[in-house]
């Protein structure tokens, strides 16, 4: 069905909670073959993935950190993770890059739009790290910036434990009601908490429609991409 797409990803979904660690090996290299599985049948992926297994924001203020330099300490986690998922990947013979906006020679590429094109038509997964490069914006603005700049046809926004998008949170609020469909007016004239709002703002008159869907099994990013049933579809209109 689709081209091209760009693959986010939360830290927490690639995180060892059991044995508090920051990385699961048998999380990151299930999620490395489902993106394998893609890449073969001739999907070209962009990924952004978050830092929420490093590093989180709302510790700045327990520990006195200004919130600038809090947020490019989680970009510098983003550049972490991006490596380990390239890493998996070129594990089981996948051609990968990390690019990113925060340049880290030799580990990631300087992100440049026409690269990251080129790099995807021959072939490689690309992982954006480092986020916009910019602080006060999170992987959600990323993610759909990218998006944006890579001619991606879909975003398959992989959520950590939740099935798509709901009216309240579900993890608080045992009767909030899951919502198939939307439009990406509806999420900023209701002010829904799917993502960040400035991203809705970015990309709510683009073509590119969004699939929220949970991560917990990797095989939802394959049923996304074939068009199956699963999660809530935003586009800009139905």
């Amino acid at each position: 069905m689709y081209k091209r797409i760009l693959l986010k990803i939360s830290g927490e979904s690639i995180a060892d909670k059991d044995k508090n660690q920051t990385l699961n090996c048998e999380k990151l290299n299930a999620i490395a073959k489902e993106i394998k599985n893609l890449s073969d049948k001739g999907l070209q992926v962009g990924i952004v993935i978050g830092a929420g297994n490093i590093w989180r924001g709302k510790f700045a203020k327990k520990i006195n950190i200004d919130p600038a330099e809090a947020d490019y300490m989680g970009m510098l986690g983003t550049i972490i993770n991006a490596t380990a998922l390239a890493s998996a990947l070129k594990n089981i013979d996948v051609k990968a890059a990390v690019m990113s906006a925060i340049h880290i020679d030799p580990i990631t590429l300087p992100f440049e739009e026409n690269n990251a094109k080129r790099l995807l038509e021959e072939g490689n997964v690309v992982v954006f790290g480092g986020g916009t490069g910019k602080p006060f914006y999170t992987t959600d603005t990323a993610a759909t910036l990218r998006a944006i700049q890579i001619d991606a046809d879909l975003i398959c926004m992989a959520k950590y434990g939740i099935d798509g998008v709901y009216d309240d949170d579900p993890n608080i609020n045992p009767n909030a009601k899951f919502i198939k469909n939307l439009t990406y007016d509806q999420i900023l004239s209701s002010k829904l908490q799917v993502m960040d709002l400035s991203a809705v703002e970015l990309i709510k008159d683009k073509d590119i429609e969004i699939r929220v869907f949970n991560m917990n099994n990797p095989r939802n990013i394959e049923k996304v991409v074939n068009g199956e049933n699963i999660g809530t579809i935003i586009k800009r209109g139905f």
